[in-house]
C-alpha cells in the first residue's frame, strides 16, 4: 500500500462517521417534521368534530383517533362556545422523544391549535 492509499483509508476513516452524524440528524428532522403534521392535522379534526358537536368529548375523542397510538399521550384541550358563528378551539400538545441517542433522546413538546366556526 503506496502513502496515497493509507491517507485516503484515513480520511475516510474520519469522515464516515460526520456523514453518519449528518443522516441521522436528517432522518430525526423528517421524523419530527411528520408527527408535527399529524399533530396539526389531529386539532384540525378535533376543532371540526366541536364545530359540529356540542360534547368536547366527541372532539377529544376525533382528535386522539386522528393520532393513532400516539393519541394516548395527547393533552388535547377544546374551547366551545355555545353561540353558533363563535370560533371553536382545540389545542393539540403531543410529547415527541428524539429517537437517536447521538441527540440525547431529549423528549419536545409538538403543539397544534385550529380553529373553525360552531355551525350548530
Amino acid at each position: 500500500m503506496s502513502r496515497d492509499e493509507g491517507s485516503a483509508v484515513v480520511e475516510f476513516a474520519l469522515v464516515v462517521p460526520l456523514v453518519i452524524l449528518v443522516l441521522l440528524a436528517a432522518v430525526e428532522v423528517a421524523l419530527v417534521a411528520r408527527t408535527q403534521l399529524e399533530v396539526v392535522n389531529a386539532a384540525r379534526e378535533g376543532a371540526r368534530e366541536a364545530a359540529t358537536s356540542p360534547d368536547p368529548a366527541r372532539a377529544v375523542a376525533a382528535a386522539r383517533a386522528a393520532l393513532g397510538p400516539r393519541g394516548r399521550d395527547a393533552r388535547v384541550t377544546v374551547r366551545r362556545p355555545d353561540v353558533v358563528g363563535e370560533k371553536a378551539v382545540v389545542v393539540v400538545r403531543v410529547p415527541h422523544r428524539v429517537a437517536a441517542p447521538v441527540f440525547g433522546g431529549r423528549a419536545v413538546e409538538l403543539a397544534a391549535r385550529a380553529t373553525m366556526r360552531v355551525e350548530r
